[in-house]
């Protein structure tokens, strides 16, 4: 920038106050450009922070022996002939993506995400690149992406492709196995150019056929940014399709973070994050796995995410023929029940209050002034809220519009601290699984975060 300015003064400009004005002018235009490349972050960012939750669909050829994903033959559990061997019974044959959309849709999810390629190579699109696909390789035999997003637009749903940038089956690739290493960067870059070419061939090819609206990335730990050329890969991804929402597993390149499983206790620092999580402890579809969380538990957790602004994306592990296990279904369409109840408290908030004020989840409006309050468990006695300086225009039971009384008790006439205010809560109102109150605020939510409050004068 430097020399390009200097050259201007030198060649064009013999006039040093013209000279002073173009500069102006041309920082003027940068700093323009940068602020509007920030507000197209932030806008593009919106339907993500304002749509709470998602599903993760895991599906490929490790449903049809209920395996570890990709895992099994990594960490030497199954030969990677046997794992492959698994192609021949990966049928898809009971895939009905139009009952897939109805079911996530009612569920309260504004947004899924599905493996296009997990760890183990094997894509699920009609891929020119190639590679392993269930199109040429498995009695699928078809394009199972296309239908999916189709589907999913369908129901308006946004859609996001899982993309893992380790393909360990590759034969040029530098990882096979944990115990087994085909060859270092180093020693034959070349090698690892043919890769880079494939991988992102790849990604030109989704992003051609199905411009999803996220990209899901996943195994960046084995090479840095660089090696990835990461930054390249965004450009490319943007270039395509600027509105393109990137996870923050493409090596410092992501718009969002994506911790895994654990709930975080104190909310991640990024603006944008997602929790994606298991309904049993396993991924794709294990059979033997019926360790499944209850609706409670993952409306708890759902409560806790949202509580912090984030979002929820909770995966199901379809069967190798393409049905939902019963377990899954049942999780799906109480998580449903419960989001259409409660879909003002759930939908476009912002994370609620700091800890203290309240002993559970909340959320606020968009426009801070409706609290709302998530009740973890029926509650013996009226709920107690502290620290709130607002005043307050009503209280109700969200889906069901009951008013509910409450008392201010503690509040002297002298102090500036608000007092305890007790939400008396009618057992009848109460939902089966997490009851939702709202609280109707004279305005935007206003916090009392001081240390008290000593007596000077009375």
């Amino acid at each position: 920038m430097s020399l390009c300015l200097e050259k201007l003064k030198t060649y064009l400009f013999r006039d040093f106050n013209t000279f002073t004005m173009i500069r102006r002018y041309c920082l003027f235009g940068i700093l323009i450009s940068v602020l509007s490349c920030s507000l197209h972050a932030q806008e593009k960012m919106e339907w993500f922070g304002d749509a709470k939750l998602g599903i993760f669909i895991h599906w490929g050829i490790y449903a049809v022996n209920g395996i570890d994903e990709s895992w099994s033959f990594f960490n030497n559990y199954i030969s990677h002939e046997d794992y492959l061997r698994q192609l021949e019974g990966f049928t898809a044959e009971k895939f009905d993506p139009d009952a897939w959309a109805n079911l996530i849709k009612s569920s309260g999810a504004q947004y899924t995400v599905i493996t296009s390629k997990h760890h183990d190579g094997v894509a699920l699109w009609d891929t020119e690149m190639g590679g392993i696909s269930v199109v040429d390789q498995s009695p699928a035999g078809r394009d199972l992406i296309e239908p999916f997003v189709s589907a999913m637009r369908k129901n308006g749903l946004k859609v996001g492709l899982y993309y893992s940038l380790p393909d360990w089956s590759y034969d040029d690739y530098t990882h096979h196995t944990r115990t087994v290493k085909r060859y270092d960067i180093d020693d034959d870059p070349e090698r690892w150019n043919s890769f880079l070419e494939y991988y992102q061939g790849q990604l030109d090819e989704l992003s051609r056929k199905f411009d999803p609206d996220l990209y899901w990335f996943d195994g960046d730990w084995e090479h840095s940014e660089a090696e990835w050329e990461a930054v390249k890969v965004r450009a490319r991804l943007l270039e395509h399709n600027p509105n393109v929402i990137i996870n923050a597993r493409l090596k410092g390149q992501g718009d969002y973070a994506t911790p895994e499983q654990g709930v975080p206790i104190t909310r991640p620092e990024s603006k944008y994050w997602e929790l994606c999580m298991t309904m049993n402890d396993s991924w794709g579809y294990q059979g033997n796995d019926q360790n499944y969380k209850s609706p409670y538990q993952i409306i708890r957790i759902f409560a806790d995410v949202i509580s912090m602004g984030g979002n929820l994306l909770l995966d199901i592990g379809p069967k190798a023929d393409g049905t939902i296990p019963p377990e899954q279904l049942r999780i799906l369409n109480e998580l449903g029940r419960w989001t259409a109840r409660h879909k003002e408290a759930i939908y476009g908030t912002k994370s609620g209050l700091p800890q203290g004020h309240f002993y559970g989840p909340t959320t606020l409006s968009s426009a801070q002034s409706v609290l709302y309050l998530f009740l973890p468990h029926p509650p013996k006695g009226p709920v107690v809220l502290k620290g709130i300086k607002n005043k307050i225009n009503r209280i109700r039971v969200v889906g069901d519009g009951t008013k509910l009384s409450h008392t201010v008790i503690g509040k002297m006439y002298w102090s500036e601290i608000p007092g305890i205010i007790y939400i008396d809560i009618p057992t009848q109102n109460m939902d089966e699984q997490m009851t939702v109150i709202a609280i109707q605020l004279d305005g935007p939510v206003d916090l009392y975060r001081e240390d008290g409050q000593a007596i000077e004068s009375n």
